[in-house]
């Protein structure tokens, strides 16, 4: 049999995946094989960028395509282990293309993206009517599918990457997104064309389908979007397992990429990181940011600058690795309709920014390389006058606290505790600790802060540690209220804090604060410990 580009365009896409070190996630192919022919069949999977979600969709191609034979690629895969892999593969006409590349193709054209959903329902029926050629021309589009089901006796299973992508380029134009969404509903929702032509389909975003007043526009598909995943989540992206693996396989220490890279979780499941990410750290051998510019993070910007409903402060507490409530429920799926700053958290947390807790339906900033982002963005910013005193100040109190200025350090946090990120309550240790973590927010992606870590006889309040290579010195800052900063220091050192940082650092300042809460003054004491 024939294979066309966009209809059954054979196995050679998942066949180029698995000559490069490829993690098996094959199973996913037996939960969709759960929902093929049945009325769970249509399931829309919306992930952030980076998170295999193309490398899923050529999976299932290869899987399912009836004009290739692909045992050889699956059968030493885990799939192969499943009761229903000879039933399915390779069963059915498929329908596969990413929605991107008709937008660039329009824009080579120099035509509108109005015109993407005619050029597809074009290209598609063209295409097959070359491969089937008993079709007549004159028939259209849905009408040629259904008789080409009726004489081959084959469904056609449908796989569409970035399927929302028309929905963002054109969200400022309703009727292009009206016309491409009927156009799903033609496919998808559709009693006199779906259940005869469609086995199933799987289409992937990064937003979950676009709302039409409260409802999904395309109802009968069975979303697992990022906010819950269900059985989904082990395929969202790497597990800790398989990050485990490679990191023995490559010799390179897990611990750093759990820094990096960790942080999305979900229930059943664990910790999920992004591979894109891990496996860019696995082949330049070095864990950083792999985070690419994009026009969601330009629209980001935006966003952020509106300050909905102090929208910067939420995110200056996030950054300093606090969480903060947010109400998913009323965002609709969009980049254009924003009325709170939930709206714009929930669409941070599907952009892949945050990580969502669904128990306390709270958000937080992952790991280390999306904190690095956030810094990097926020640094370009058009942000109010306040937030830009608090980075400047920050700055200032690090490089007061490394030189050992132990009054310029106190001053500057009884500063902070007199703008509006302090607490409104200020009368215990933990209030204090709340200002400290702003006070050094110009620490992010200089340090990485760790909290109550256990350490020596005891529990150290606060860590700043250096990154390697960074020349920084390390900071272990005690707080302590209605005492004083040299007792904070006597218990830095008799708990022997510094014992677990021996690996780590030369180089440690001991920073004590305290606060009286009857003169109302902040004191400070450094010193610096000599690791040996």
């Amino acid at each position: 049999m024939r294979h066309g580009r966009y209809i059954n365009p054979g196995n050679s896409g998942f066949k180029r995946i698995l000559n490069s070190e490829y993690i098996d996630k094959s199973m996913l192919i037996d939960l969709i094989n759960d929902r093929v022919g049945s009325t769970e069949g249509l399931v829309c999977i919306s992930r952030p960028r980076r998170f295999g979600k193309s490398f899923a969709a050529q999976m299932l191609c290869a899987y399912y395509d009836c004009s290739c034979d692909s045992h050889e690629l699956f059968d030493s895969l885990e799939i192969a282990t499943s009761s229903n892999y000879k039933r399915f593969i390779n069963q059915y006409n498929v329908i596969c293309f990413d929605i991107t590349g008709f937008i660039s193709a329009a824009k080579r054209m120099k035509r509108f993206i109005g015109d993407v959903p005619d050029m597809i329902v074009a290209t598609l029926h063209d295409e097959l009517l070359e491969l089937f050629p008993y079709l007549s021309a004159e028939m259209s589009l849905m009408d040629s599918l259904l008789q080409c089901v009726e004489h081959e006796k084959r469904q056609f299973f449908f796989i569409i990457d970035e399927w929302d992508a028309i929905i963002r380029e054109a969200k400022d134009d309703a009727k292009t997104i009206d016309v491409y969404l009927n156009l799903l509903r033609e496919w998808f929702k559709n009693i006199s064309f779906t259940p005869k032509v469609v086995a199933g389909a799987y289409i992937t975003g990064i937003l979950p389908i676009k709302k039409d007043g409260t409802q999904s526009a395309i109802s009968d598909f069975i979303e697992y979007p990022i906010l819950y995943p269900g059985e989904f989540a082990g395929f969202t992206g790497f597990t800790e397992d398989d990050v485990i693996t490679l990191c023995d396989t490559h010799n390179m220490d897990f611990d750093e990429f759990k820094n990096w890279y960790d942080g999305y979780e979900f229930a059943n499941c664990g910790s999920i990181y992004n591979p894109y990410s891990v496996m860019s750290a696995i082949r330049t051998k070095r864990c950083r940011s792999f985070w690419q510019k994009t026009s969601a993070a330009e629209s980001l910007l935006t966003y952020v600058n509106m300050n909905f409903d102090g929208l910067q402060d939420v995110i200056a507490g996030l950054i300093t690795g606090e969480e903060a409530e947010v109400d998913i429920d009323k965002f609709e799926n969009d980049f254009e309709t924003f009325k709170s700053r939930d709206d714009v958290l929930t669409l941070l947390i599907h952009l892949g920014y945050l990580s969502y807790n669904e128990d306390d339906h709270s958000v937080r900033v992952p790991n280390e390389e999306v904190r690095e982002e956030f810094r990097k963005i926020l640094k370009y910013t058009d942000i109010n006058s306040e937030w830009v005193k608090l980075i400047s100040a920050s700055q200032k109190l690090i490089d007061d606290t490394i030189a050992g200025n132990e009054q310029e350090v106190a001053d500057a946090i009884a500063k902070i505790r007199d703008t509006e990120y302090a607490p409104t309550y200020y009368n215990n240790e933990q209030s204090l600790r709340y200002i400290i973590k702003f006070a050094y927010l110009a620490a992010v992606g200089r340090y990485m802060k760790i909290e109550e870590l256990p350490s020596g006889h005891g529990i150290a309040d606060l860590i700043y540690l250096a990154k390697p290579n960074s020349k920084l010195p390390t900071m272990i800052i005690e707080l302590k209220w209605n005492k004083s900063s040299e007792g904070a220091i006597k218990q830095i050192k008799d708990n022997n804090y510094p014992a677990i940082l021996k690996d780590y650092t030369e180089d440690i300042l001991l920073v004590g604060i305290n606060y009286d809460s009857d003169t109302k003054v902040h004191t400070c004491r450094i010193e610096i410990n000599a690791v040996g």
